[in-house]
């Protein structure tokens, strides 16, 4: 073959070949080769950067708080508690107040690492069996480990035993409160007693208003002792383990007091003739300071151990037992008071160290209405 007709041969190949690629031949080994060396050698060409520390100001730590009551009081006593904590260990925290019980539980399984949360006993007992959620604390509040749901009713309603709550409208916080909704639905379902309507308020200061304002006919929020003139319960803890309180009037102040119920001058107290209203009651005494005069207990339940302060379950120890001795010494201090030990707050008067057992009562009473957080 001379040189013209091999010049000739290689020119028709190479158009054969042009044209055979962009017509979309099957690729050859070579390009199967570029995809394979770009995603084996990518990664160890650029690092992934390390996560940020938890507790740093990159990463801080969630504390959550149920939304029980208002969630602006919420947010600024949260902050209070929050510079204490970063005063003290040096780590970084962040105030969120979920939209509801169910979402606070949701958060910390989902963020498992890096959240805490003051939650009630329903709330942890859920939260424990559906991802391992752990106990800190427990509050405490005026020497009480315990407290309990009230029926309210307005105080010139019919109204006068829980069976005439047969048929009747009731109002309720949130499906996901231990006293507000779960321990009155096992006690009427237990007394064979099925309401009408139901009307979820969002929170026990909206359920006592409409009980105020004639919007349903009862009521169900958290109860706690009052307190004497002399600042102590009415009724002691030991003399409530023994069987001594049977009577519902041993639960509220004297009957000749209620007419003298008001704020005190600062507003900070709901006070009748020096005894001091602490149930769900005293949160809407701005609003409505003859709240005690219009609105009445029908029945309180049986105890519920008190609201927790719980960890995810993969919450670093290290880091955890920093917070606990941190939030000990704050719950010491006065500034408590204006963070979760106040009363229009969470009122707790102080904490101690809780135990998972310590909440077998509340798994109990799940399993047996076979309760679910809502969608």
């Amino acid at each position: 073959m001379n040189k013209r007709n091999l010049f000739v041969l290689l020119s028709l190949i190479v158009a054969v070949a042009m044209m055979l690629s962009a017509c979309g031949t099957p690729a050859t080994e070579a390009p199967t080769e570029v995809p394979t060396e770009v995603m084996t050698e990518e990664p160890t060409a650029e690092p992934t950067p390390e996560m940020p520390a938890i507790g740093s100001p990159e990463h801080p730590i969630k504390v959550l708080f149920v939304p029980s009551v208002d969630a602006n009081i919420i947010t600024t006593g949260g902050e209070v508690m929050a510079a204490a904590l970063n005063e003290a260990t040096g780590l970084t925290f962040e105030v969120v107040v979920p939209t509801s019980y169910a979402a606070t539980v949701e958060e910390m399984c989902a963020s498992p690492a890096d959240t805490m949360a003051f939650i009630p006993g329903l709330g942890y007992a859920i939260a424990s069996q559906l991802c391992g959620v752990d106990v800190a604390f427990k509050a405490i509040r005026f020497g009480y480990p315990v407290y309990w749901a009230e029926y309210i009713v307005a105080r010139d309603s019919d109204i006068q035993t829980l069976a005439d709550l047969e048929g009747k409208k009731w109002g309720y916080g949130d499906q996901g409160s231990t006293s507000g909704y779960m321990v009155p639905t096992v006690e009427l379902a237990e007394a064979g007693i099925t309401p009408g309507e139901q009307v979820q308020t969002g929170g026990h200061n909206q359920t006592v208003t409409a009980v105020y304002n004639g919007e349903v006919d009862f009521g169900t929020v958290f109860y706690s002792v009052p307190l004497s003139p002399e600042g102590a319960p009415i009724f002691s803890y030991d003399d409530y383990l023994a069987g001594g309180i049977t009577e519902l009037s041993q639960y509220e102040i004297p009957e000749e007091s209620i007419a003298n119920c008001a704020p005190d001058t600062e507003g900070k107290k709901l006070l009748c003739d020096g005894y001091r209203i602490l149930d769900a009651r005293a949160n809407v005494r701005t609003e409505a300071p003859d709240v005690v005069q219009k609105v009445r207990i029908l029945a309180v339940s049986q105890a519920i151990p008190n609201d927790t302060l719980s960890f995810g379950p993969e919450f670093p120890a290290d880091v955890r037992a920093q917070i606990e001795e941190a939030l000990v010494a704050f719950s010491q201090t006065e500034a408590w008071g204006a963070s979760i030990g106040s009363a229009d707050f969470y009122g707790w008067s102080g904490i101690a160290p809780a135990e998972d057992a310590e909440y077998d009562f509340v798994r109990a009473m799940v399993e047996a209405t076979g309760y679910k957080l809502p969608e």
